[in-house]
């Protein structure tokens, strides 16, 4: 795990709240990620951790700094390019699961490569093999409401994937599940991440799950309180 590829540089975020008001979320964060690293963001509620997340994951501009992707400044890009990098590279999994109800797990699975104009064979060959490895082989044709909250999130994950990403980022995916079934998540996950080489990047405020990442990096008030690679 020695390429670098993900860095931001004196991130700040604000938001204004009124004429002469501001919220200040982000203030100064430095952060290198490197390939293939599992790493989890851990701190209290309203800290800026989803905040961050959004920022690395390009569907939000910082207001100060920089985000290099390999060295290349994404923020740079004009949003039609921002949109093609971001559907390609990286893969997002939320607390919700964000399923259209209309479609099959299948057919939800397939959305992101049929947007960057993949073929339809080939990608719907990766999508049955992603429900196979997330063990929903089964249940292709079922629609979000004839499956369980961990069934849809293992959706969700395989979604995720289709693209082939080399960034994953998870907003507490597991937020909304029982104990087990976000225990079957989490393990779903890692094991995806390290078997394609993948990078994670992973919110959670469950502190058993953040030691097993790589890396734990604590944010308090905005700023990075701790940054530390586990065991």
């Amino acid at each position: 795990m020695n390429e670098t590829l993900l860095q931001t540089y004196d991130l700040h975020k604000r938001y204004r709240t009124g004429k002469d008001s501001e919220l200040h979320v982000l203030k100064g964060i430095t952060l290198k990620v490197a390939a293939g690293e599992i790493v989890a963001i851990v701190g209290p509620s309203g800290v800026g951790k989803s905040t961050l997340l959004h920022l690395l994951g390009t569907l939000d501009r910082p207001s100060q700094g920089r985000i290099t992707w390999q060295g290349r400044d994404v923020n740079q890009l004009a949003e039609a390019q921002l949109a093609q990098f971001r559907n390609k590279t990286i893969g997002f999994v939320y607390q919700m699961h964000h399923l259209l109800p209309e479609f099959t797990a299948l057919e939800n699975i397939l959305l992101p490569g049929l947007i960057a104009g993949q073929r339809m064979a080939a990608l719907t060959e990766r999508g049955r093999r992603l429900l196979s490895q997330v063990g929903l082989e089964a249940r292709a044709g079922h629609r979000p409401n004839e499956l369980s909250g961990g069934e849809q999130q293992r959706v969700a994950v395989a979604r995720a994937l289709i693209n082939q990403p080399r960034l994953i980022l998870a907003d507490e995916p597991s937020g909304n599940l029982d104990m087990a079934s976000g225990e079957q998540l989490h393990q779903l996950l890692w094991q995806l991440c390290r078997a394609n080489g993948q990078t994670l990047i992973i919110v959670t405020h469950n502190r058993e799950l953040a030691q097993r990442a790589d890396r734990v990096v604590e944010l308090l008030d905005g700023r990075i309180k701790s940054d530390e690679k586990n065991d």
